[in-house]
């Protein structure tokens, strides 16, 4: 009996399982034929977004990161480090500059200012002051007093006595009289009010309650309905074309990988590689090895060319001028080679015979 309660009560808590069929027939007619439409109209849609996600995560990746990561150092050199520097070494110390000028010129001489002589004289009008102004609180309270007495008699003792015996009957009769008007406006606009109600009530909310129950009620049902299923076949049509635009997008990618990359993988190594090796081997080796032979042999031609020149150059120089004058030995204050001290010997050049 417990256990039968238990199921009963974990029964009534759990929420309803929504059923395929909850709609009733009419949703159930309406499903097939919206799902097939729009997994129709869909199904483009969503290969050609996926196509389009593929082409900007391949512009993102290849053009616009190592675009934006040139701007931006083109603008940190441009910019920034200008801007910095001028910061640093120009802006910073005359900032500091213009302080301790400030300092010396203003901010000093005000503090001596204001310590020796606004302060004294400050101090000295506050004394005077304080003296004046107790006098004049003593002259203003004598006033106050005097003041508030006559005020007292003169004002303060009739009006209240008016207000007593005067204002005082006259406000209770006229609130009785106002009382009096009120109830029976409220008596006449009560009855206004309730032949008004009923007459709305007949000619309006009755007729329109008719139409929402018997009209719009059952419409907006139907309409619920079918906007409900046409949102399901949406969601369901979107997953079914990415799964769809998924498979071709492998597809496509298995077809490129097979019929362009691999064979361009299998030329590169299988073809073009031996042949880059032989053509290496056999042409561009030897093409270099006899173009450094002839810059060499070019070499040495152009240097034996400067050397002939240079002595031909010398020889007619001989015949037309002669043999140069031969340079006279100039007598130096350092000693001679051989008169140099030496290691093994304890004279100089200066107690030298």
């Amino acid at each position: 009996m417990d256990a039968q309660v238990g199921r009963v009560e974990q029964a009534e808590g759990a929420e309803p399982v929504r059923r395929s069929d909850a709609g009733g027939c009419l949703a159930v007619a309406i499903r097939i034929p919206v799902r097939v439409v729009v997994l129709v109209l869909v199904v483009p849609v969503r290969m050609g977004w996926d196509a389009l996600v593929v082409v900007g995560r391949f512009l993102r990746d290849a053009v616009l990161r190592p675009v934006g990561r040139a701007l931006a150092w083109l603008g940190r050199a441009l910019f920034v480090w200008p801007l910095v520097a001028v910061w640093r070494y120009v802006l910073v110390p005359l900032a500091k500059g213009v302080g301790w000028l400030g300092n010396v010129l203003l901010v000093v001489p005000a503090v001596w200012l204001y310590r020796w002589l606004l302060t004294p004289v400050g101090h000295a009008l506050a004394r005077f002051f304080t003296r004046v102004g107790a006098v004049l609180a003593a002259i203003a309270r004598g006033l106050y007093t005097g003041l508030a007495w006559l005020g007292r008699y003169l004002a303060v003792v009739p009006a209240v006595w008016l207000y007593r015996w005067v204002l005082t009957p006259v406000g209770h009769a006229l609130a009785w009289c106002g009382r009096q008007a009120a109830r029976g406006v409220g008596l006449v606009v009560t009855g206004v009010g309730f032949v008004l109600y009923w007459t709305v009530r007949v000619l309006l909310v009755l007729p329109a309650l008719a139409v929402w129950r018997w009209v719009l009620a059952p419409v907006g049902r139907v309409l619920a309905v079918v906007g409900r299923e046409v949102a399901d076949a949406l969601g369901h049509a979107w997953r079914i074309a990415g799964h769809l635009s998924l498979a071709v997008g492998r597809f496509l990618g298995t077809l490129l990988r097979w019929t362009v990359a691999e064979p361009a993988r299998w030329a590169y190594r299988s073809v073009l590689t031996p042949v880059g090796h032989a053509v290496r081997d056999t042409v561009l080796r030897p093409l270099a090895e006899a173009g450094r032979g002839a810059g060499r042999a070019a070499r040495q031609a152009l240097a034996s060319t400067r050397l002939s020149v240079r002595q031909a150059r010398a020889d007619v120089r001989r015949m037309l001028f002669g043999e140069p004058a031969e340079r006279k030995p100039v007598d130096r204050r350092e000693p001679s080679a051989v008169e140099a001290r030496t290691l093994g010997s304890s004279t100089t050049a200066l107690t030298k015979d």
